[in-house]
């Protein structure tokens, strides 16, 4: 569908067969039979050399690294934030719990959909929502900003994504409380509900209709549909472009794709 709405007539034949490529990615019939992981190998026109940069990776380890590099080009003064982290009520009402986990070791905390404890950031820099805000004006957990002021209680920003492009609004601190069950207890945190998003992760694009995509695998994906998900957000082929290295580190046109069909036959 995405590739439908951003095909010219003159390249029909082309999207056709990109298409194709990306649905045997998803269906696991790439690269030979596939119930469950199995090397495939990407268009030599796809492949950047390493010296490119990437917006989508598989881990959040990934996306920090590449996150903090990109801030460090920039060399325009920035502000740090820092978050207040208490355990919720209930929690606060054991003083054992309280004394175990005290704000120091809340802060080094880092969980999905919540901002990290530090958070620093720049006059256009672009950042991503983690919670859904004001529906009605787009402001959703995934919509895409850019800083445009940075105040102490509040930031300006750009929305750069979505039917509301364009268009000013104002992040103001949150209570955020992690959804990990992981996480043996609840605890809050005070923060700006958003992300750096030079880049993300692929699971976090999910959804998302992308013009242009850099795709940076140091590493495989590992779950299942994973790849297929990255390479089906662009609207041409052309604005795909892929960077892969193997165990040894070097660019190669292979990676791996994990698809179950238990899970496809479910659907």
């Amino acid at each position: 569908m995405r590739l439908q709405f951003g095909c010219p007539n003159n390249d029909f034949e082309e999207t056709k067969s990109f298409a194709d490529w990306i649905l045997k990615i998803g269906e696991g019939t790439i690269g030979g039979p596939n119930d469950g992981e199995v090397e495939v190998e990407f268009p030599e026109d796809v492949i950047v050399p390493s010296t490119d940069k990437a917006i989508l990776v598989p881990t959040n380890e990934e996306v920090d690294a590449i996150n903090d590099y990109m801030l460090e080009l920039m060399k325009v003064e920035g502000k740090t934030y820092l978050s207040s982290d208490s355990l919720c009520e209930t929690e606060a009402e054991d003083s054992f719990e309280e004394s175990v986990y005290s704000p120091d070791v809340l802060n080094a905390f880092k969980a999905s959909g919540i901002p990290n404890q530090k958070l620093i950031l720049k006059k256009g820099v672009p950042v991503m929502l983690l919670r859904n805000i004001d529906q009605t004006k787009g402001l959703c957990n995934g919509t895409r900003l850019q800083i445009v002021r940075l105040g102490r209680h509040v930031i300006e920003a750009r929305i750069i994504s979505g039917r509301f492009f364009n268009e000013t609004t104002y992040i103001p601190r949150m209570k955020l409380t992690p959804s990990d069950k992981k996480i043996p207890f609840r605890f809050q945190r005070r923060q700006f509900p958003i992300a750096v998003c030079f880049a993300m992760t692929i699971n976090k694009s999910q959804g998302q209709s992308l013009s242009n995509v850099r795709l940076y695998l140091r590493r495989p994906v590992f779950t299942h549909g994973q790849l297929y998900v990255a390479v089906s957000r662009v609207t041409s082929k052309k604005g795909l472009k892929v960077l892969i290295c193997d165990e040894e580190g070097r660019s190669t046109n292979k990676t791996k794709n994990v698809v179950y069909k238990e899970v496809l036959q479910r659907l």
